[in-house]
């Protein structure tokens, strides 16, 4: 296996694209699937089980029974892959594939001897799609561009919903909880740098806007977040710092 795929999943049930990912795994033999159920309370289970009948040894499941939070849910995985694979390619992406299959092992092809962490960007230019709803893209600017501020490091968009990384990476960057259970995309920046220095992760990180990413309109974040995001925030720059 060339890349593992980590996929969080809470209540999508609905927005599990069977066929996507039964054309994905028929078309690329080199790829394995982790799907982690974070205590889903509908028949996301189910589905699970069916995409892993499809090839049991490259699809694998993780069945919590309490619901964890996003940012648990994908060190999960992470480290499943990290410790009972020989993979060197460990990527993460949304259940609702906002950011595609395809998109997500095209990124994969950048990590060599020198880069080591690729992140997808949701930078909108003429030849690509990003379609996002308006109000989340202005309250993502103003978040993104304090998050750039407070890591002293020109990130453009920390948190689009897929990250590649050397499995080298891992211990460092999903070693331990993280303190926030969505904004942990920012932890495992702060992660690296305090870990490599400023000019070092600079070296070996990519950042690769992407061709598309889809809005789902279905947000697992409840927007009472809103508010609590900065205290959030506020609590990762005092750990980190």
């Amino acid at each position: 296996m060339d890349l593992g795929i980590v996929i969080p999943c809470f209540n999508e049930y609905e927005r599990l694209a069977f066929s996507v990912f039964e054309k994905f795994l028929n078309q690329k033999n080199e790829i394995s699937f982790c799907f982690v159920n974070d205590g889903s309370k509908d028949k996301t289970i189910n589905t699970l089980e069916k995409i892993r009948q499809i090839n049991p040894k490259r699809v694998h499941i993780i069945d919590l029974k309490k619901n964890l939070g996003k940012s648990e849910a994908v060190r999960v995985g992470m480290n499943f892959f990290s410790i009972n694979s020989k993979i060197k390619k460990i990527a993460y992406l949304d259940a609702d594939l906002s950011t595609s299959l395809d998109e997500c092992f095209a990124l994969s092809k950048k990590i060599n001897l020198k880069t080591k962490f690729v992140f997808a960007s949701r930078i909108k230019k003429i030849d690509n799609n990003i379609d996002r709803y308006w109000y989340r893209f202005i309250v993502g600017r103003i978040l993104a561009t304090i998050i750039s501020k407070i890591l002293n490091l020109p990130v453009y968009d920390t948190q689009c919903g897929c990250k590649v990384f050397n499995s080298e990476l891992t211990p460092i960057a999903f070693g331990s909880s993280f303190v926030s259970r969505w904004l942990f995309d920012v932890e495992i920046f702060f992660r690296l740098k305090n870990h490599f220095g400023t000019e070092k992760i600079k070296y070996f990180s990519e950042e690769t806007p992407i061709d598309s990413w889809i809005d789902s309109g279905d947000s697992k974040i409840k927007l009472s977040y809103g508010i609590i995001v900065w205290f959030d925030l506020l609590k990762i720059y005092r750990t980190y710092k």
